[in-house]
């Protein structure tokens, strides 16, 4: 069974309250949910971490390597300046797949650049949880 590990970054507890337009209006734990009963079907394993805290953050990355076939991290404001996550990414064995619930691409000029996502496999962006489970799929379908 293949074991996901998920971040999610800075403000994503706050899911449900944030503006609806660009995160929808499930929270977090609706979001677990749905992730982990699209995990079970697909025999795959997830655990869910989030933090506001960059270190943690960079802890919890540098540790995955021992544990988990791969990491689904959505970086929250992260993405646009962290290059301390960047280089943690960078410097890990496991592949990590970036997600957004929103489209960065249609959002503010400074939320458009990833600083994380040029190390990580791939991005997936603007779809809502789905994103997630887009991101779920690659680690499906690919031997890492």
């Amino acid at each position: 069974m293949r074991r996901i590990l998920i971040i999610n970054g800075p403000n994503l507890n706050l899911l449900g309250k944030r503006p609806k337009e660009f995160y929808g209006k499930l929270t977090l734990s609706e979001i677990n949910e749905k992730i982990r009963e699209f995990a079970k079907l697909n025999n795959m394993e997830v655990d869910f971490s989030q933090s506001n805290s960059e270190g943690e953050i960079i802890d919890l990355i540098q540790k995955a390597e021992e544990r988990y076939g791969g990491i689904i991290l959505n970086p929250g404001a992260y993405t646009h300046y962290s290059i301390a996550i960047r280089d943690c990414i960078e410097s890990v064995d496991i592949d990590v797949v970036e997600v957004h619930l929103s489209n960065l691409f249609s959002r503010e000029n400074y939320r458009q650049k990833s600083i994380t996502g040029g190390v990580c496999k791939g991005i997936i962006s603007g779809f809502g949880y789905r994103s997630y489970i887009l991101a779920l799929n690659y680690f499906k379908e690919e031997e890492v």
